[in-house]
This record gives structure tokens, C-alpha cells and sequence, in this order.
């Protein structure tokens, strides 16, 4: 994930800032934001390879019921950039996504609340190989 931060600040999409009494933490910027917005309005979609790698990213979060709306509008994203729900707060895309899913953490200030996964398999997958158009 490290890397993929630095990507991220090397691409001018995000900046460390440092918050009194809590430490070092990122904020996208304009470059950020107007990425973001691509995905948000423009229908863009992420990019896909042509060949699957056979791995699926896992997105878990735990976002606390005081932030119902934060949680709605991170299921609202993944659902548009076209992620399946495995479960309530599981969510499953078979590319790499990282960088967005990063932007969407600082974004949506739930960095530490989101887990990216990276998984070789998830039992009983016929469906999700369907639902994705995967050989």
C-alpha cells in the first residue's frame, strides 16, 4: 500500500499533511479531486487487462454508524466502478484498483476504516467469474 501512496503523491494526486493531535495524513488534491470526479461524472470506467490475473481485490470496511452517509456514498462508489457485494460491507473486483480505492480512502477520510485485499481465491466463484465475465 506504501507504494502505491507514493505513486499517488509522485503523481500529485495527494499530499501528506501533518493535524495536530493526530499526526501525518493524506488529502487528495486538485489533481486529486479531479480524478475523482472523472470516475464520479464522466462514467469512466477503470481500466481492465486484457488478461485476469486470477487474483481478486477484496475491499472490507468498518465504518462506524455515525458516518452512515460516508458508508452509503463508499458503497455507492464501488457499485459504480463496478465492484460485486460478497457481503454487507465486502466488496470484490477482479483487477487492480488500488490507486483509486486510495484516492477514495483520503477522500472520503476512512483510511484506517477500509482494508484493500488482495485474495487467490474466494470459494465458490462460478458466479462471480459469470458476473465478471472471467475465463
Amino acid at each position: 500500500m506504501n507504494t502505491v501512496i507514493e505513486r499517488c503523491i509522485q503523481r500529485g494526486l495527494m499530499k501528506r499533511e501533518q493535524k495536530e493531535g493526530i499526526g501525518t495524513v493524506l488529502r487528495l488534491t486538485p489533481k486529486g479531486e479531479a480524478l475523482l470526479t472523472r470516475y464520479q461524472f464522466d462514467n469512466f470506467t477503470m481500466p481492465k487487462p486484457r488478461r485476469w490475473d486470477k487474483k481478486y481485490r477484496i475491499i472490507v470496511f468498518d465504518i462506524k454508524e455515525t458516518k452512515r452517509f460516508v458508508r452509503d456514498s463508499l458503497r455507492t462508489w464501488l457499485e459504480r466502478l463496478g465492484f460485486i457485494q460478497l457481503q454487507r460491507s465486502v466488496w470484490v473486483y477482479p483487477y487492480e484498483c488500488q490507486e483509486i480505492v486510495t484516492l477514495l480512502k483520503a477522500h472520503m477520510h476512512v483510511g484506517k476504516d477500509v482494508l484493500y485485499i488482495t485474495a487467490d481465491s474466494i470459494e465458490n466463484d462460478t458466479w462471480l467469474r459469470e458476473s465478471f465475465e472471467l475465463s
